[in-house]
């Protein structure tokens, strides 16, 4: 074979995808040199299109060797025999206990499987996961709303919403009958130097974030903000927890001692480590680089948002009541997890989508992908810390970009948006780690399957139980009769945080601004208002209500939502009073646009006292009891 055979060829025993469809329906041929880099980041011996042949050979070398492969799943327990037979073989399970390697069915969990082979002994991970992730027994017709805590406020408030302002929503939406609020991922923000209040941008996936602490009794109200301000956020549960006391030793887990003395030495040396002194930059901070007081205020934040956390999922469950989380795709490439796991991020890379019609330039999300075999080397052990950390206080856990449990998008940098590629990931193995966990923590979970999805993921979702999502705004309402309403297998939703708010839709204010930060060019714009006013037409002609009623034609959908084989119907908060303007606009920066900094134009106050909110509820409440 030529030279471009050969890097073809080692591109897809890499999991390199050679040609995608991408989501203009255009079928792209990858660049060479987009499949050189990739294949050079997922470790071949490759730098230029010359050295396909000699990596391919070396690959081809490595996988001939056989041996065990780093994870095994065994469904539902069942271990598949492990060919051929070793001469000795010990299987030790999460607990420690060591059982044989015929064991039927072995207990859930992680467990450790040594093989002695000539010359080596070989261990892998086998994960014991139910083939379906948990749920609640019986059939359900639950609703809820869905919100951005932050931006949630009261009279009682400061800068930003707290967990008391969350505990309030919970209640009144469980008096009206609902069990359910979802909220943006409450992971840890760079609040400083600049501020990146994104939500889907955090420090790292194993921590909570300290800007909701509820102060108690140093919480001292603020007048209404125009803009939610994560810089005075910060300094007011600074200043609030200064006089706390360290915490005793036995609450500090490994984990939050490093994650603490690496934010105490960004304090210090620069939020970039990548600019850090050697050592530092290595994951070896001595105690000179670390600053003392920021290490001392993480340690004590940490501890403090744990138990107020789990304190308010007990008293929410007393209640019936649950909080659906958000397990965010990624970390900031200057977070705690890239830094402390480094040879578990593609360094170079970012994750991102190809070209669509929302974003015909593509998207470059701003993080770096794991390498999938890292990964899997360790057993996959950051996934499953990542998702238990959520699911350990969720009801429900909403997978964002579901479809990167199969592959991921990854653009080289310094390369345009449009000349990434798909790399695939280990999806068997990745369900196991997320049913295990549903199970472990009680937890639902829904699968944001929505853009471009793999065959493979549709599949997938029902086999292991998972909800995925039914988007109102994304039907084709300008034929309304072919417009089928949400099905038992997904969550119902009007639209989400990265959808323009209903009101907005129907006006379609969004298509101005995505012509305003350059995300649609001008020239396309009439035709995809056109498109608008068609569907908003032919969603109100199968409501049966004017076009000219929002509320009333709100309140449609709402019932025929709610009337629906769907087992959870979650509206937007704001979509109650006819928010224009949407919370986020993917594709555009913090610093341009102020994603993630409006406040709710409606204090709770004002909404708990709201008639016509409260009518709105009640009549999504009777439409899911009498369906």
């Amino acid at each position: 074979m030529d030279e471009l055979q050969a890097l073809r060829a080692l591109a897809r025993e890499l999991g390199v995808h050679t040609r995608y469809t991408d989501g203009l329906k255009r079928l792209v041929t990858v660049a060479p040199e987009t499949l050189v880099q990739v294949c050079a980041t997922l470790g071949a011996p490759i730098t230029r299109v010359a050295d396909a042949a000699g990596a391919l050979e070396a690959h081809r070398a490595g996988t001939d060797a056989g041996g065990l492969p780093p994870v095994i799943v065994a469904w539902d327990g069942i271990l598949v025999p492990v060919p051929p037979r070793p001469a000795h073989a010990e299987l030790r399970l999460e607990s420690g206990d060591v059982v044989p390697l015929d064991t039927r069915p072995l207990p859930w969990g992680y467990h450790h499987l040594s093989v002695d082979a000539p010359g080596r002994r070989e261990t892998c991970t086998v994960i014991a996961a139910p083939v379906a992730a948990w749920r609640r027994p019986g059939l359900h017709a639950s609703f809820g709303v869905g919100a951005h805590l932050a931006a949630l406020r009261s009279r009682r408030s400061r800068s930003l919403g707290d967990l008391r302002d969350l505990e309030s929503l919970c209640r009144w939406v469980r008096e009206r009958g609902g069990d359910l609020v979802t909220v943006l991922p409450l992971l840890p923000t760079f609040n400083a130097d600049p501020p990146e209040p994104s939500p889907y941008s955090p420090v790292s996936r194993l921590f909570w974030s300290e800007l909701m602490l509820d102060l108690e009794d140093a919480h001292r109200p603020v007048g209404v903000p125009t803009t939610l301000d994560v810089r005075q956020a910060d300094a007011e549960v600074r200043a609030a927890i200064a006089g706390h006391g360290v915490p005793d030793a036995s609450r500090l887990d490994d984990e939050l001692i490093r994650y603490a003395r690496f934010r105490g030495a960004q304090q210090r040396l620069g939020r970039n480590w990548r600019d850090w002194p050697a050592g530092a930059r290595a994951g070896v901070l001595e105690p000179d680089q670390i600053d003392l007081h920021e290490e001392r205020f993480h340690h004590i934040a940490q501890t403090l948002v744990r138990r107020q956390l789990h304190d308010l999922r007990d008293r929410l469950g007393q209640s019936g009541m649950r909080l659906g989380l958000d397990l965010a795709v990624g970390a900031h490439p200057d977070g705690y997890d890239p830094w402390s796991r480094q040879t578990l991020f593609a360094d170079g890379m970012s994750v991102g989508a190809p070209p669509d019609q929302g974003f015909p330039s593509g998207q470059d999300w701003g993080f770096s992908p794991v390498l999938p075999e890292a990964s899997r080397r360790e057993g996959h052990r950051y996934l499953a810390a990542s998702i238990a950390h959520q699911a350990s206080l969720a009801g429900v856990l909403r997978v964002d970009h579901i479809m990167a449990w199969t592959r991921l998008y990854w653009i080289p940098h310094g390369m345009g948006l449009h000349e990434g590629t798909y790399v695939s990931y280990p999806a068997e193995e990745l369900f196991a780690i997320l049913t295990l966990e549903s199970h472990r923590n009680t937890c639902e979970v829904v699968g944001e399957n929505l853009g471009t999805v793999p065959a493979e993921i549709d599949a997938a979702l029902p086999r292991h139980g998972i909800w995925g999502m039914y988007l109102a705004e994304f039907q084709d309402w300008s034929d309304a009769a072919d417009v089928a309403p949400p099905s038992a297998r997904d969550m119902a939703l009007i639209g989400t945080h990265d959808t323009p708010t209903f009101a907005g839709w129907l006006a379609a204010t969004d298509i101005p601004e995505r012509v305003r930060y350059g995300l649609l060019p001008e020239s396309a714009a009439p035709a995809v208002r056109e498109e608008r006013a068609l569907a908003a037409a032919g969603l109100a002609q199968q409501l049966d209500r004017p076009i000219e009623d929002p509320r009333a034609l709100l309140s449609a959908l709402l019932e025929w939502l709610g009337r629906s084989e769907s087992p959870l119907v979650v509206p937007w908060l704001e979509d109650f009073w006819l928010e224009e303007r949407a919370v986020n606009l993917p594709g555009t920066r913090s610093s341009l646009r102020p994603n993630w900094q409006r406040p709710m134009r409606r204090l709770l106050d004002e909404i708990f006292s709201d008639a016509e909110i409260d009518g709105l509820i009640r009549h999504l409440e009777r439409a899911r009891t009498s369906r």
